[in-house]
């Protein structure tokens, strides 16, 4: 043993691993996306935590208690915690394990067995440990632990694209309620336009200068605008029961705490963005598919590996004895080293199978992160796209709304002046009413697509240094 332990740790340390060295794949030849501002190309570190720059309490509690308990978040830290234990098992195949045994027993032999005619039964007795180390020459365990280790940091970043992924959910729901809540008092406010409409209607038919049909007409738009109130009181409800669940809790739970209405946050008129290949190294998603590309990299050198011999050294130190009083004497002992070698030469074809598999699982995971690259950048080309013209939008809606506003104040004078018709009213008002959903449904786009904007740039934008999406 005192011989084989310096030969076998000098082999060692001049072996070295076969099978490809991973190289990171080379980063995204785009200098800046063709949607942001070339004026400002300087980039802060992002903050991760995007929703902090909304400056909601409400916002920043509903993402806080869904990254605690939602359940997908719980499945995938399970996933981790395995992964885990996964490699600390790869890291302990690589040192020496002990494993202790004892027995005894008695036997009753048959007479042919007996070398002593008055001895019908013997005993033995045994205690000892065995020692086994896998000397490893080629660097299978070597690569079985890069392997592990890349799967770990895979499944930290799943874990992380994951709370990425469900902190903009959560995000664009709690936008999408308080829009729908903004939609249903809109709604109500146009009951209430009609209302005074209808009574004007009716004013002018008490006087004797209006119409029956001009207040049949106004009764059944009255009537029709009431019945779009519950449709949006139904969509307050569906928003607050997708918040709930994504947050871990019954469909009923947020009823009260976010029943009373609050304005969408303002819009950023401008965003970080800086360089792609930047945001691609921030993106949870690419990390986990690059380290999935390193892992099976690393099982390449595990086949491969299997081509060669594997040396084991065992060491046994014991005790035999026929009685159990005769254990640890001098003439019990029992000692022994071995060198064992294992070669599947035998089997090569089924050897380079193996290693044809992790070839192929190698080039698979390197088209689904050269994939996973490219619709991240899509995503984020996307994302600036419906950001900028849903800002625009906006601005367009904003200034239709003031429009029909004066236009219906300006139908309803004239009307009761008797310069116009009923029906000229109608349609300045129907026009008011879709141009201020509209401009409520077109800020709710806004602000999940600058949500989806942060997502897809994997964090909020710091206070200086801005490009600019919208000015």
């Amino acid at each position: 043993m005192h011989k084989l332990l310096p030969l076998a740790l000098s082999v060692m340390l001049t072996a070295c691993a076969v099978g490809p060295d991973y190289q990171a794949p080379a980063s995204v030849p785009l200098a800046r996306f063709s949607q942001a501002d070339a004026a400002a190309e300087q980039h802060q570190a992002s903050e991760k935590r995007f929703w902090s720059g909304f400056d909601d309490p409400q916002l920043a509690a509903l993402i806080d208690r869904a990254l605690a308990q939602n359940l997908d978040v719980q499945t995938l830290l399970a996933r981790y915690k395995g992964a885990e234990a996964l490699l600390r098992g790869a890291r302990r195949d690589r040192w020496p394990s002990v494993t202790l045994q004892a027995g005894g027993g008695e036997q009753r032999l048959a007479e042919v067995e007996r070398t002593d005619p008055n001895v019908e039964r013997v005993e033995q007795y045994s205690v000892g440990a065995v020692a086994s180390w896998e000397l490893d020459f080629y660097g299978r365990l070597q690569r079985a632990v890069e392997a592990g280790e890349a799967d770990l940091q895979a499944s930290a970043a799943d874990l992380q694209a994951l709370q990425v992924a469900i902190a903009g959910q959560v995000a664009s729901g709690y936008f999408t309620l308080r829009g729908q809540q903004q939609l249903l008092a809109v709604a109500e406010q146009n009951v209430e336009l009609q209302q005074a409409s209808l009574d004007i209607v009716s004013a002018r038919l008490d006087a004797g200068r209006g119409t029956e049909f001009d207040r049949v007409r106004a009764q059944a738009e009255l009537d029709a605008l009431r019945a779009a109130v519950p449709q949006r009181q139904a969509e307050v409800q569906l928003s607050l029961h997708r918040l709930a669940v994504l947050t871990g809790q019954p469909p009923a739970a947020l009823n009260e705490q976010l029943a009373a209405p609050q304005e969408l946050p303002p819009m950023n008129a401008r965003i970080a963005v800086g360089a792609p290949a930047d945001v691609l190294r921030r993106r949870p998603d690419i990390q986990a598919a690059e380290r999935r590309l390193a892992a099976a990299t690393a099982r390449i050198g595990v086949a491969t590996a299997d081509l060669f011999p594997r040396f084991t050294l065992g060491a046994l130190l014991g005790s035999v004895a026929g009685s159990d009083g005769d254990l640890f004497t001098a003439g019990a002992e029992s000692r022994s080293v071995t060198l064992g070698i294992d070669w599947t030469f035998l089997d090569v074809e089924g050897v380079r199978a193996r290693i044809a598999a992790a070839d192929a699982t190698g080039a698979e995971r390197l088209a689904q992160y050269q994939q996973a690259v490219l619709l991240a950048l899509e995503e984020t080309e996307n994302g600036l796209v419906r950001y900028r013209h849903a800002q625009e939008r906006s601005r367009w809606l904003l200034a239709s709304s003031e429009a029909a506003q004066a236009a219906v104040d300006q139908a309803r004078l004239r009307y009761e002046q008797g310069y116009i018709e009923y029906f000229e009213v109608l349609d300045a008002e129907q026009q008011l009413t879709g141009v201020r959903s509209d401009l409520v449904q077109s800020r709710i786009e806004t602000a999940t697509a600058m949500v989806s904007v942060y997502r897809s740039l994997a964090g909020a934008p710091p206070q200086a240094e801005q490009l600019a999406l919208g000015e």
